[in-house]
């Protein structure tokens, strides 16, 4: 009961406009400011310190960096290039070329938000300029966001495993093929709707073997970064926090001395933008640690795996049930806070119902980055449509077929875990 009311509390201070972190910050340590908890306050600075100092946590600051040296070192064009050979071609070719350029960017920049205004920026004006709504042009751009939260390496995954306590380099193995997934059905939609609009593809006819090959060579670097993380964390050569200092000195290496693209300034520019979204992500950690003490402290997951298995006997009404739990919130939050928020308490309830932790973790980061592309308050969502200036209204209409896209991907995902699990089991055991 106490830790409901501290949820309540922390969301109540966000709807009022308070910082995420501070809301947290406030709503847990108002538990030791209880008079019958009977616990010293010390204690709270004590968690918010400890929160800090975790070896695989060291992942998340430095894939953020990593995601801001990459778009300094002419990655990103080269991928564009790529994408539009390879898809351009089809019905409504550019929206295709910014669903095959999300996944390709996925292993680079690890964030939805930052993917859906890095594609915005480069992509959102020439769409509308094709004759593309610019309702549709924003829905495809941000819709194509949920494709980097699964595909290695997505930072909500890192959270996930940490506060989890549940192996990253197993969720970025069990990323890929969901990630493929969306893409599909994500692509197979743009191509229904395109052809009653339509709106034509920019090449006259496929791609040339020559020109995909040549494509694929000066995007090279881009695309075996991926391939080089996976078989790191596979075979041991490094961890997923060590995967983020080796990413960090590749990108400098691709950017200084293979591109010829990054200079100093760039990379004290990508520095002071990573400083930025650390920081805030950084605060919101720290301050979630005391949450987490106060559901600990309260036998939260404990007892709520107690009520869960004896209320859902299916493991499948289960996840159906928390699937829509996670959509709802995914919509009033981040995708971040939620996972920090709920993860501790979750991943107990589900282990407890024999259901495997990774497969959770993926159906848990796709709803709630959903969520954040809906209405009333998705991150990604306001920050295309501020970049393409399309009302909230006509993005949500344009959006219903790309969601119901969504909730098929995750129904296969709830109903065959094992396209989750097959993967990871296959080559980690």
């Amino acid at each position: 009961m106490t830790t409901a009311l501290l949820l309540c509390l922390g969301l109540l201070l966000m709807a009022i406009g308070m910082p995420v972190a501070f809301a947290i910050g406030i709503a847990g340590f108002s538990f030791f400011l209880l008079p019958d908890t009977f616990l010293p306050t010390n204690i709270g600075v004590q968690r918010i310190v400890s929160a800090s100092q975790s070896f695989p946590l060291l992942a998340v600051p430095l894939f953020i960096f990593i995601g801001h040296l990459m778009n300094a070192s002419g990655i990103t064009p080269r991928l564009l290039r790529l994408s539009t050979l390879l898809a351009g071609w089809m019905s409504g070719g550019l929206a295709q070329a910014s669903l095959v350029l999300s996944t390709l960017m996925g292993g680079v920049s690890g964030s939805a938000v930052a993917d859906a205004a890095m594609q915005a920026r480069v992509l959102g004006k020439g769409m509308v300029q094709e004759g593309y709504t610019p309702g549709f042009s924003g829905a495809v751009l941000a819709i194509g966001g949920l494709i980097t939260a699964t595909i290695p390496p997505s930072i909500g995954l890192i959270l996930y495993g940490y506060l989890g306590e549940v192996s990253i380099g197993r969720l970025f193995i069990a990323g890929v093929v969901p990630g493929m997934l969306l893409m599909v059905s994500l692509m197979i939609t743009t191509w229904l709707v395109a052809k009653r609009r339509g709106y034509t593809p920019v090449r006259d006819n496929l791609p040339r073997l020559g020109e995909v090959l040549s494509a694929a060579r000066s995007s090279i670097w881009a695309l075996l970064f991926p391939l080089w993380l996976l078989v790191g964390i596979r075979y041991g050569l490094f961890t997923p926090s060590e995967a983020g200092a080796f990413a960090v000195v590749y990108a400098l290496i691709v950017g200084c001395f293979i591109h010829r693209e990054m200079g100093l300034t760039e990379v004290l520019e990508a520095m002071r933008a990573s400083v930025r979204d650390i920081g805030m992500i950084m605060l919101i950690i720290m301050f979630s640690g005391i949450i987490g003490y106060v559901v600990s402290f309260e036998r939260v997951p404990q007892t709520l795996a107690q009520f869960t298995l004896g209320l859902f006997a299916d493991k499948t009404t289960l996840l159906l049930t928390l699937a829509v739990l996670l959509v709802l919130l995914g919509m009033l939050l981040e995708a971040t806070v939620v996972v920090m928020l709920l993860a501790p308490i979750l991943v107990p309830v589900v282990k407890a119902a024999g259901i495997d932790p990774v497969h959770f973790g993926l159906l848990m980061m796709t709803l709630v980055t959903f969520g954040g592309m809906t209405p009333p308050v998705g991150i990604s969502m306001y920050t295309v449509c501020g970049i393409l200036r399309c009302p909230f209204t006509t993005y949500s209409r344009e959006l219903l077929p790309f969601a119901l896209a969504v909730f098929v991907v995750v129904l296969g995902i709830i109903f065959f875990p094992n396209i989750v699990l097959f993967l990871p089991n296959y080559l980690m055991g």
